[in-house]
């Protein structure tokens, strides 16, 4: 034949594209055009822009909405989405702890946000916590995972949501009486408003502390020994994760891919997290709890490691950072927002950098646009913490800090599972395995 015109077509019809069953296959082809100057990913890139100055704010990664954003509206594949919402974490986790490094609060003695001292407590235990959660990730069925996740999260955004309700009311009586002492005094003849006269008695403070108080408390001073530790645990476990490899054997030794030298490294992370949690235990003071709002009591230094581990496992079984998840649970403790804040994108720049290694190390590919993503949110969380700041300052709000991880809550329940839902109908309609399955 010369030319017959039913073979230029291609071999899939566009409807075949569309259709569900042929969903994974058609992602995998498209993607390469997908990663490309598209309108999806424009938009997609638009709308992370967004979700990551929302979630700066809080001082959470925002995996939960990088990665319904880039699967529903650019159509890439989870596994595509997943190693970019690594690297896009890590950019808006970078310019969280430049700022919070950088800057120190009068209120909290002129000390920088960030604390330290959970992070030391908190870290062994939350890089532990995402291994075991990564392996039930594997073993428990789609329709599960998404069922736990609606449930943890809701319960934690009604949690979070009472949290910034109480922090509201204690602000706005702070509010009152310090406009009652005001006109008292008669420091304030004409009032505009009772913000005002708190912008007004917070400049009068910042003014006056330097000079009554130390000038050392002023400055701002980097614990080098901490981040030397905490850097140590970081290799630590990074080390392991490049012995051990992953289940297909990729790994810098050879090694059976799930057999027993694969399990025995696996297991070496118990031990591991466990003597590192031991030994800054038994370094430390007691926690000083100038960063407890008022009326809350002391609480004991081992609820950190277990909200790390917690948080961990249950960020590596939903596959988001674990900063949405330890965030509620410092806030319970009664951590002041603003360090919980600070303190949370602390702790997830350590487990996102591990992520994002771990991604390039296996050979991830789109490097070029996982790199421009996450210069994206990077610039997204400056611009999120300068108005966040300037809100605080203008309104005297810390308590919007906790409505903004409510917000990225919120929006991640909707989203994923909205997403899981629709992955578990593509699955039942293809006739899956939906049950429960082997890690290797």
């Amino acid at each position: 034949m010369p030319f017959n015109p039913s073979n230029a077509k291609p071999t899939q019809p566009i409807s075949d594209i569309l259709s569900i069953y042929q969903w994974e296959s058609v992602a995998q082809t498209l993607q390469e055009t997908q990663l490309h100057m598209s309108g999806p990913m424009v938009v997609a890139g638009v709308l992370c822009f967004i979700a990551s100055s929302i979630s700066s704010a809080g001082g959470i990664g925002g995996g939960g909405l990088f990665i319904p954003i880039l699967t529903i509206v650019a159509g890439l594949d989870l596994k595509t989405a997943s190693s970019l919402s690594a690297f896009m974490v890590t950019g808006g986790s970078i310019a969280n702890v430049m700022c919070n490094m950088c800057t120190t609060n009068p209120k909290f003695g002129g000390k920088s946000l960030i604390d330290y001292n959970i992070a030391l407590l908190s870290e062994p235990c939350m890089l532990l916590g995402v291994s075991i959660g990564v392996i039930c990730n594997l073993v428990f069925p789609e329709w599960l995972i998404t069922i736990l996740f609606a449930l943890f999260l809701t319960w934690s955004t009604s949690r979070t949501c009472n949290s910034g309700l109480q922090f509201w009311k204690v602000e706005s009586e702070k509010i009152r009486k310090v406009g009652f002492e005001e006109l008292e005094n008669g420091t304030s003849e004409e009032i505009n408003g009772l913000v005002q006269v708190i912008k007004e008695n917070e400049g009068l403070k910042s003014i006056e502390e330097p000079l009554l108080g130390p000038e050392e408390n002023s400055k701002l001073r980097i614990p080098w020994f901490k981040l030397g530790v905490l850097v140590l645990v970081w290799f630590s476990f990074f080390s392991l994760y490049l012995l051990r490899g992953n289940k297909y054997g990729q790994s810098m030794i050879p090694i059976e891919p799930c057999g027993l030298g694969y399990w025995v490294l696996s297991s070496v992370q118990i031990p591991l997290a466990v003597v590192f949690t031991a030994w800054i235990l038994l370094r430390k003071e007691s926690h000083q709890d100038q960063n407890l709002i008022e009326g809350s009591c002391q609480s004991s230094k081992l609820i950190f490691p277990m909200m790390a581990l917690l948080a961990g496992a249950l960020g590596g079984v939903f596959g988001i950072g674990g900063g949405m998840l330890i965030s509620p649970l410092l806030l319970q403790v009664g951590i002041a927002p603003e360090v919980t804040a600070a303190t949370c994108s602390f702790m997830v720049f350590f487990s996102s950098t591990m992520s994002a290694l771990q991604y390039l190390l296996l050979g991830m590919e789109h490097i070029e646009s996982a790199m421009i993503l996450a210069i994206i949110c990077f610039v997204a969380s400056l611009v999120g913490l300068l108005v966040v700041q300037r809100a605080i300052q203008n309104y005297g709000r810390p308590s919007l800090i906790v409505f903004s991880v409510s917000i990225v809550m919120a929006l991640s329940i909707v989203l994923m599972t909205s997403f899981g839902a629709i992955q578990i109908w593509r699955d039942y309609i293809s006739g899956r395995y939906m049950g429960f399955k082997l890690p290797c």
